[in-house]
């Protein structure tokens, strides 16, 4: 079996003959071992364990590299890292590991490849390959990781409910692998997350949305969000996300189950080309209403009546307990989630083009991504309604298309500023110049004058003698 890919032969060799040098031992581990053998190009990372010290060994190997850049040292870690060809190339020594109770940060010591390998998380990711002399290129798999890779299976090295509990991250890990990968988690070691699920609370908040966001921004998100609610993570990282799960039936009027719905629509997001972290974040919360808002009317049904309102409003509450940015971000998901019922009220040719106009207003840049979302919450299974649903939105993007070429209200500017309205009247900075302004803005909103500034500079005058302002003897052109 060929272990290294043709790019790696160089540096592998390299790295060979330095460990050599200096009379340690290495190996090629984790993520690099189990990509290549899953037939993944694109890796980006190298780790190197050695049994010895990392730092040594990567400064060997930097006298042996031209053109090599500067070398990052961690001594707190013991450990190195430089590039070579655009890649990262980490050194390791190897070590066991032993945890308290209440942190998941381990205490380590120099430890075997055997040590260094039990305190894997994932047999799949204990697999190493010697770059050592008299067994160069062997691949040392003491675990059956071959198997679980072939078989895509994940699976803890050593007992599960121990793995777990020492570093809890790796139950996010878990499931952040099961979903890029496409693995199942084995049966008895994803028991030992739901036993364990609480241990996620010693965890950084961070470094949980770290692996959260990684799952997130797969092509199918709700593989690992439907993990993390059977395994019970997800109720205490998002629970605003859990209580929309169910369905309730009364005199014969049900509700769709708002959980699934989100799935869906976070995945149908996933498959369009735009697709950033922050509108994944927006499918995913912009029903989160609904729980707080869901009232029963007889004769009538379900309602969630200002659900997307509410559920904007919860947004900055959810972003600070996340640890998630409160800048531009934040309030990008609070529109869209605002705003997310706008479009679906303005379908069909009986609405006026100021409803419209507003809109593009209100949502400037982010109309695209707003259309996008609405059409992606689009998850009926009748084929029919899908289809009419799709084409009376595609009907709707043209007409916004044709009014923001004539009009430019997408990213509108008033085309009177407040020293246009100093000039022509006998007026210093005051609320009157905001009315004025406020005005001309709305005129052209309902299509009663064009977004041009001859057209407001007479509104302008007209408006400006309304509120009895005197008028300068100047001839504006």
């Amino acid at each position: 079996m060929k272990l290294f890919s043709a790019i790696h032969q160089d540096i592998f060799r390299i790295i060979s003959y330095s460990a050599q040098n200096i009379k340690q031992d290495c190996y090629v581990v984790g993520g690099y071992v189990r990509d290549f053998l899953l037939g993944i190009k694109s890796i980006k990372d190298l780790d190197i364990l050695t049994i010895g010290e990392g730092i040594r060994l990567a400064k060997e190997v930097s006298k042996n590299i031209k053109n090599t850049s500067k070398i990052n040292i961690f001594k707190r870690f013991g450990t190195a890292m430089l590039e070579y060809n655009n890649q990262k190339i980490e050194f390791v020594g190897s070590r066991k590991e032993s945890y308290h109770l209440y942190s998941r940060n381990p205490i380590i010591k120099f430890g075997s490849l055997q040590e260094d390998q039990n305190r894997r998380d994932f047999t799949i990711n204990a697999l190493a390959i010697s770059l050592n002399k008299k067994d160069y290129g062997k691949l040392i798999d003491p675990f059956g990781g071959l198997l679980d890779l072939k078989n895509k299976i994940l699976r803890t090295p050593l007992n599960a409910d121990i793995t777990y509990s020492d570093d809890p991250l790796r139950m996010m890990r878990a499931i952040r692998f099961s979903t890029q990968l496409k693995f199942v988690i084995e049966k008895s070691s994803f028991k030992s997350i739901q036993k364990n699920k609480n241990r996620i609370n010693i965890v950084s908040v961070e470094r949980i949305i770290e692996e959260f966001h990684k799952i997130l921004l797969t092509k199918k998100p709700s593989i690992g969000l439907l993990l993390l609610y059977k395994s019970g993570l997800l109720s205490i990282i998002l629970p605003e996300l859990t209580l929309l799960q169910g369905i309730e039936e009364k005199n014969g009027y049900k509700h769709k189950d708002n959980f699934d719905h989100t799935l869906q629509v976070v995945d149908n997001i996933s498959k369009e080309e735009k697709n950033s972290l922050w509108l994944r974040w927006a499918a995913l919360l912009h029903d989160i209403g609904k729980y707080y808002t869901k009232k029963f009317f007889p004769k009538i049904g379900w309602s969630f009546h200002a659900h997307e309102f509410v559920g904007s409003k919860m947004i900055p509450n959810i972003f600070q307990r996340l640890k998630l940015p409160k800048g531009k971000h934040m309030k990008y998901v609070k529109k869209m989630i605002q705003n997310s019922y706008r479009p679906i009220s303005l379908l069909g040719t009986s609405i006026s083009d100021s409803a419209i106009r507003r809109l593009l207003f209100d949502m400037g840049k982010d109309i695209e991504d707003l259309i996008t979302l609405c059409i992606a919450d689009i998850t009926t299974k009748n084929i029919e309604k899908k289809n009419l649903y799709k084409k009376n939105f595609y009907s709707f993007i043209e007409r916004i298309k044709k009014l923001e070429e004539r009009d430019r209200i997408q990213n509108w500017k008033s085309p009177i500023t407040g020293n246009d309205i100093m000039n022509s009247f006998y007026i210093k900075p005051c609320k009157k110049i905001g009315i004025i302004k406020n005005f001309i803005k709305e005129s052209i909103l309902e299509g009663k004058i064009s977004n041009e500034f001859h057209s407001a500079y007479f509104l302008m005058l007209k408006k400006g003698e309304e509120l009895g302002l005197k008028k300068k003897n100047l001839k504006k052109t």
